[in-house]
C-alpha cells in the first residue's frame, strides 16, 4: 500500500481492510485500533445496547445483569478492551483478547482453558442490526462477556476449555487415520452441540429457585428478537437439559432455534461437562448422530494436530 493512501475508517463486520489485513498476514491475536471506529460503528453500538437493554432487564439471568453492571459497560461508546479487562480480570481470571475473526476450534477452546476468550473487534452494519453472518463486538462483549464475570460459569468455559485438550490427547493413539477422523468429527459434533445449546443457546431456570425461565446463552443476549422469542413462542419446544438429547441434536444457524435446554443451575451445566468427559473415556461420544454442524476441514485439523503439551 502507498505511504500517502490513508485505510477507510470504520471496523464494521466484513468491510474492514485492517481486518482483512491482518487476515492476510496470518494474524490471528491483533490489538483493537479503537481510532477506527467510525461515527457510524458508534452509533450503531448505541442502538444495540439501548434497545436490548430493556429486554436484558425482562429475560436475562439475574447474574448476567450482575455482569453488565460489574462490567460498567458504556451504552454510548464501544466499550474498550482494556477497560473490559480492568473489570473482568479481578472477579474471575478472564480477559478479553481481540482476534481478527475466525479462530479454528481447538485453539478456540484452549483459549478459555487458559480463560481468555477470543473476542472480534468489528461491529456489524448499522443497516441489518439483526442480520449477523459472524460474530461481533457487540455479540461478543455484552452477549458474552458479563457472564464471565461470574466466577461459575467462567469455570464451566475453563472445563470445557480442558475437555477439548483431554478430546484431542483421547484421539492420538489411534493409529488408523480414516478412523481418527471419524473419531475427532463425532466427539467435535458433540462438543458444538453442547456448545451451542448451553453457552451460546442455553436457559435456565431462574436461580433464586422460581419456575421463571431466564436466558443465559450469549447467542440469545444479544438477539434483539430471539431473546423475547426463546422464552415466550409456544412454537419453541424447551426440554431439560439432558446431556445424550443435547450431544445427538444437530441445530441450524440461519434461523431462530425451535429447540432448547432449559438448566437447572450453573452448577448442572459444569457437571455435564464432566460427564461430557466420562463418555468420552468410554466411548460413549465417538459416534453421535449425523446431520449438523458440518466440521470444516481447518477445525478438524485443529484437533488432529493440536498441541496438548504446553
Amino acid at each position: 500500500m502507498p505511504a500517502t493512501e490513508t485505510i477507510p475508517i470504520g471496523l464494521t463486520t466484513t468491510k474492514a481492510p485492517f481486518i482483512e489485513q491482518a487476515r492476510a498476514n496470518g494474524e490471528i491475536y491483533i490489538r483493537q485500533p479503537y481510532d477506527l471506529y467510525s461515527d457510524e460503528n458508534q452509533q450503531t453500538w448505541r442502538r444495540l445496547y439501548s434497545r436490548m437493554k430493556p429486554r436484558w432487564e425482562k429475560y436475562a439471568n439475574r447474574r448476567f445483569l450482575e455482569g453488565v453492571n460489574n462490567l460498567a459497560l458504556d451504552p454510548d461508546a464501544i466499550p474498550k478492551l482494556d477497560d473490559v479487562n480492568r473489570f473482568l480480570q479481578p472477579l474471575s481470571g478472564f480477559a478479553a483478547k481481540a482476534v481478527s475473526g475466525y479462530v479454528p476450534s481447538y485453539v478456540f477452546f484452549d483459549c478459555l482453558r487458559n480463560r481468555a476468550f477470543p473476542t472480534t473487534i468489528t461491529i456489524r452494519d448499522g443497516q441489518s442490526l439483526d442480520y449477523l453472518p459472524e460474530p461481533d463486538i457487540f455479540h461478543d462483549i455484552a452477549g458474552h462477556v458479563p457472564m464471565h464475570t461470574d466466577r461459575q460459569f467462567a469455570d464451566v468455559l475453563v472445563r470445557f476449555g480442558e475437555f477439548a485438550r483431554e478430546a484431542a490427547d483421547h484421539v492420538k493413539g489411534i493409529k488408523d487415520e480414516n478412523e481418527r477422523v471419524v473419531r475427532v468429527e463425532s466427539i467435535m459434533k458433540a462438543m458444538a452441540r453442547f456448545f451451542w445449546f448451553t453457552i451460546e443457546f442455553g436457559l435456565m431456570r431462574d436461580t433464586r429457585g422460581g419456575k421463571e425461565i431466564k436466558v443465559y446463552g450469549s447467542g440469545l443476549l444479544s438477539s434483539y428478537g430471539e431473546i423475547e422469542h426463546s422464552v415466550t413462542s409456544p412454537l419453541v419446544q424447551r426440554y431439560p437439559l439432558q446431556l445424550e438429547w443435547v450431544i445427538n441434536q444437530y441445530f441450524e444457524i440461519d434461523h431462530y432455534q425451535p429447540l432448547l435446554f432449559v438448566a437447572d443451575s450453573f452448577e448442572h451445566v459444569f457437571e455435564l461437562v464432566n460427564t461430557l468427559h466420562e463418555w468420552l473415556k468410554e466411548g460413549k461420544l465417538d459416534n453421535v448422530s449425523g446431520g449438523e454442524p458440518a466440521i470444516n476441514e481447518q477445525d478438524l485439523k485443529s484437533f488432529l494436530h493440536a498441541d496438548t503439551k504446553r
